[in-house]
C-alpha cells in the first residue's frame, strides 16, 4: 500500500470511529429522555432522531446545559399571547437555551378575542429577530378555559386572523411561521387551508397522519407529560419528522442566515 493510500485508509477509520462515537453519544443522552406517562401509540416518537420540548414560565427555572445535554436539540419558547402578555421566563429562555447551543424558536398564543393587528405588533414588541432562531410559531387551538374569552370564532374570521399574524411574523423574522395546532381546532378550521405552511401538530394518543386528515407535518408534539433532565416537572415533548442530515440542514440554513 502507498503513503498516501495509507493516510487516505487511516482518515476513512478515523471519521468511521468518530461517527460511531457519536452516533453512541446522541443514543446515550436520548436514553435520558422519558414519559412519566407514556402512550403506547406514540412510542414511534420516543424513537425518531430529533428531539426537542416546548416550554413556557410554568416550567420555572430550567437548566439549559443539563436539557441539551440529555438529548434535546430544539425548543419552541413561549413569547406572547393576545395584545398585551408576555412571558415571564421568555427571554430568560431565548438567550438561556442559545447559551446552551438548544435550537430555538418563539412562538405566539393566539387570544380571539383581540384584533389580530394589535396581537402581530405585540409580538413584533418583544420577540427579538435574531437570524439564527428557528421559524415563528403561530400557536392557534380553542382555549374554552378562559375566564375572558372562552368563546369560538368563525371559521372564515379566524382564518382571516390567522393569515394577518403570519404575514406580520413573517415580516418581523424574515422566516415564513410553522403553525401549531391540536386536533380539534384542525378539524373545524383548518382543513384543506395553509398548505404551503410548515405544521406542527399536536397527537399525544395517535400518530399524526392517523388522526389529521390531509395534513403533512414538520413537528410532532407527542406528550404533555415529558420528564427531561434540567426541568422539573412535566414538560412537553416533541420530535421532528425527519432525519439528523435532513436536521443539521435546517441548522446549517440557520447558521448561513447569520
Amino acid at each position: 500500500m502507498s503513503p498516501a493510500s495509507r493516510i487516505a485508509a487511516t482518515l476513512c477509520l478515523t471519521l468511521s470511529f468518530w461517527m460511531a462515537g457519536a452516533a453512541a453519544e446522541l443514543a446515550h443522552s436520548r436514553s435520558r429522555l422519558s414519559d412519566y406517562k407514556p402512550h403506547d401509540d406514540v412510542a414511534r416518537a420516543h424513537r425518531m432522531p430529533v428531539q426537542g420540548i416546548d416550554v413556557s414560565a410554568w416550567q420555572g427555572d430550567i437548566d439549559w446545559l443539563q436539557v441539551r445535554k440529555s438529548g434535546v436539540q430544539f425548543a419552541f419558547i413561549k413569547a406572547t399571547e393576545g395584545g398585551d402578555h408576555l412571558d415571564p421566563k421568555f427571554l430568560d429562555n431565548w438567550y438561556a437555551a442559545k447559551r446552551a447551543g438548544v435550537a430555538r424558536g418563539a412562538y405566539h398564543f393566539v387570544y380571539w378575542c383581540r384584533p389580530a393587528h394589535e396581537q402581530a405588533l405585540w409580538f413584533m414588541l418583544n420577540v427579538p429577530a435574531d437570524p439564527d432562531a428557528l421559524p415563528p410559531v403561530l400557536d392557534v387551538e380553542w382555549n374554552g378555559h378562559s375566564k375572558n374569552c372562552p368563546k369560538k370564532v368563525s371559521r372564515t374570521l379566524a382564518l382571516s386572523k390567522i393569515r394577518l399574524l403570519l404575514d406580520a411574523m413573517e415580516a418581523h423574522t424574515g422566516k415564513k411561521p410553522i403553525i401549531y395546532t391540536d386536533l380539534t381546532f384542525h378539524r373545524e378550521v383548518l382543513v384543506g387551508e395553509l398548505k404551503n405552511y410548515h405544521f406542527w401538530l399536536r397527537s399525544t394518543a395517535a400518530e399524526p397522519a392517523k388522526v389529521y386528515r390531509d395534513r403533512d407535518f414538520s413537528f410532532w408534539q407527542f406528550t404533555t407529560t415529558g420528564h427531561v433532565p434540567g426541568i422539573k416537572g412535566k414538560v412537553d415533548r416533541n420530535s421532528f419528522n425527519g432525519t439528523q442530515s435532513s436536521w443539521n440542514r435546517v441548522l446549517q440554513w440557520l447558521e448561513a442566515s447569520n
